[in-house]
């Protein structure tokens, strides 16, 4: 008999078809996220237009979304530490896409406030799922890199939105849009039948067989007994609690990173909500204005791969402190309006700072907190984020009816990557000295 901890196998296995295919379902699921998240910023002005909104009505339309997001992450990321991420992934996912097929029949501002908060109870609860379970499978040496190559479906989801609209809206209208969403559907028997459970959720509910189906899986070389047992170091580890993610010294480290999730969030809705707006009262036509958020998206994408690939090399908080820096002087340039090719440029590293540093803060938190609590944390750093995602969009509204020079606004944007490199700096010099702290601790 052998007792094996599948934490430390998996982390010395090779990254084999297995895990591949963890990754393009997460990424998958996480493709419509994105789409359901973009979508609105590209049916932002001809709403306004055509329901007669003014600029902090359309801020506050946008938020409610976000609001469901808030409360998604908050509710369905503990839920799942306790009925399995499988299960809380499937719900999150039928929520939302259903949800965002009915926003498309909305006929007033109301209606259409009701299905985005439903589609955002469902958009939150996906994220810290699929993240959870993604950090789960991969190897600790490529975790950083797995989890931005599998929540770069995000931004894929982005463009796609970005692309959709550019085709769809002036010849259909804004409902199409909304429609399109049934189509993933179709992916919930697939999602169901391939998609993995935890490993250490089975384990924790004594699930052993499923466990080790799994398991063999994952590393075919090494072959189980039928009493062969297999254990997750982490498991026994402390309930499911939010006041876990404060001891063990993580206190200032949970507060830094909640702080930076505020202001990445704040960042990544505030832009994706109001840049083609803004783009187009600066003169762009309309789909130049859409293109900006196929250059956000695609620089999101860029920025997470990238980041992930840095991160584990370098160490996930350096690299999250120079893209907050570099997100602050990107966006501060945006608003000294340069010519087009540099705009587009500029809002590429912007996007590849703010979505992509998005990503890198979620495989942070991944890393910081225990299997025990991974999805709790995961949760509660999206939920506070979301509070940030809820104040972009609103914000956005109130200070561009203010008319204020584009450069003045472009300023202010950049404030939260500012606050959000500073925050990162404190958590990155924790960590380090935590490290250091268990190191001597072993000695």
């Amino acid at each position: 008999m052998r007792t094996i901890d599948v934490n430390e196998a998996i982390d010395q296995s090779p990254f084999g078809q297995f895990q591949w295919l963890v990754v393009a379902l997460c990424g998958t699921l996480l493709v419509v996220d994105g789409y359901d998240v973009f979508v609105a910023g590209t049916v932002l002005p001809t709403l306004i237009q055509e329901w007669g909104l003014t600029k902090p009505q359309a801020g506050a339309l946008q938020a409610w979304a976000l609001f469901g997001m808030m409360f998604g992450a908050l509710i369905l990321g503990p839920l799942a530490d306790r009925i399995g991420r499988k299960k809380g992934v499937a719900i999150s996912f039928v929520l939302f896409t259903s949800a965002t097929v009915l926003t498309g029949f909305a006929d007033t501002p109301g209606q259409f406030k009701f299905f985005r908060f439903i589609a955002g109870l469902g958009c939150g609860g996906l994220m810290p799922n699929a993240v959870a379970l993604m950090n789960e499978y991969a190897p600790k040496r490529l975790r950083g890199t797995m989890v931005a190559l599998m929540f770069s479906g995000y931004s894929v989801g982005g463009m796609v939105a970005a692309g959709l609209g550019i085709g769809l809206i002036p010849s259909f209208g804004w409902q199409p849009m909304f429609f399109i969403a049934a189509v993933p559907l179709l992916l919930l028997p697939l999602i169901l039948w391939k998609l993995p459970e935890s490993l250490g959720f089975l384990i924790k509910q004594g699930k052993q067989e499923e466990a080790k189906r799994i398991f063999a899986k994952i590393n075919p070389a090494m072959p189980l007994a039928a009493d062969d047992r297999l254990v997750f170091t982490e498991v026994k580890g402390a309930s499911a609690s939010v006041a876990e993610l404060f001891r063990h010294g993580r206190l200032l480290r949970t507060l830094m990173l909640w702080l930076s999730f505020f202001c990445c969030l704040l960042l990544v809705y505030l832009l994706s909500s109001w840049l083609p707006k803004v783009l187009q009262e600066a003169g762009y036509a309309e789909r130049a204005s859409l293109l900006s958020l196929f250059s956000l998206n695609f620089g999101g994408m860029a920025g997470a791969i990238m980041g992930g690939r840095l991160g584990d090399r370098f160490g996930l908080p350096r690299v999250v402190v120079g893209f907050f820096a570099a997100a602050a002087l990107s966006i501060a340039l945006i608003g000294v309006n340069p010519a087009p090719g540099l705009l587009f440029a500029l809002i590429f590293v912007a996007g590849a700072t703010t979505i992509g540093t998005q990503i890198l803060l979620y495989a942070s938190v991944a890393q910081l907190y225990n299997l025990s609590v991974r999805s709790t944390g995961l949760g509660w750093a999206s939920g506070v984020g979301r509070i940030g995602a809820i104040v972009g969009p609103t914000m956005g509204g109130v200070l561009l009816a203010k008319e204020l020079p584009l450069g003045q606004n472009f300023l202010i944007f950049a404030l939260p990557a500012a606050i959000a490199t500073l925050a990162m700096m404190v958590f990155a010099l924790s960590n380090a000295r935590s490290t250091e702290r268990a190191q001597l601790a072993t000695v």
